[in-house]
């Protein structure tokens, strides 16, 4: 990590969600809030102002909607790492804010340490799943032009990997996969961490849209 703090932008209506979340950054030695918006006409405005490293945004704002703020912010800075913070209840709105230029998603009931995990990836341009991604998105995202892999050369697989990646995306724990191939779950995690490390990912919703994307599994309908 650099020694200069990763600077973040925050946008969302509420006030005492903004409030949480910088008191929760500022914990953080690696990271500083250097300003915050509650609508998409300041968040880009900011946006501009500031050209912070990461965004922290909502997609429900009044004046412009977080989706039309990112797509505006992508138009004029694509260095900008904008993470959508969702309540989880729209998932076509995900998908239309991942388009406009977002590389990151989390809930805002996020697990603990989860925000904190989003930033660190989104800032080395790696884009970052809630690890709570429900198959229902993944197959959403999978299946629009949202697509961070396309200029990635695909890393080799063995076919124990590929046959675990198959079961990853079929939400089998490690346990359960290890039953399937008749082996350890130990053995099972440390080719997980295997795979998490060549395809560059930090979730299981991860390797699944990396899968997808690459060839590598195909969603039924």
């Amino acid at each position: 990590m650099s020694s200069t703090p990763i600077r973040i932008l925050i946008a969302d209506d509420h006030d005492v969600y903004r409030d949480g979340l910088k008191l929760l950054i500022g914990k953080h030695q690696d990271m500083v809030v250097v300003g915050e918006a509650e609508n998409g006409e300041k968040l880009i405005s900011l946006a501009r102002q500031l050209t912070p490293d990461v965004i922290l945004t909502d997609l429900r704002m009044p004046i412009i909607d977080g989706t039309r703020a990112i797509r505006a912010i992508h138009e004029f800075n694509k260095d900008i790492r904008i993470i959508i913070i969702s309540s989880f209840d729209r998932e076509d709105m995900i998908v239309n804010a991942l388009e406009a230029g977002a590389i990151g998603y989390i809930v805002k009931n996020a697990q603990k340490g989860e925000i904190e995990d989003a930033v660190l990836t989104v800032f080395s341009y790696t884009p970052y799943y809630c690890r709570s991604t429900s198959q229902r998105l993944v197959k959403l995202i999978s299946n629009s032009s949202f697509n961070p892999y396309k200029n990635k050369k695909t890393p080799l697989f063995s076919e124990r990997e590929r046959q675990i990646i198959q079961l990853i995306c079929q939400e089998k724990t490690s346990k359960e996969i290890g039953l399937l191939i008749f082996t350890s779950d130990r053995t099972v995690e440390k080719d997980r961490r295997t795979i998490l490390e060549k395809m560059n990912v930090r979730t299981s919703a991860g390797v699944a849209l990396f899968a997808v994307k690459n060839g590598l599994y195909f969603i039924k309908e």
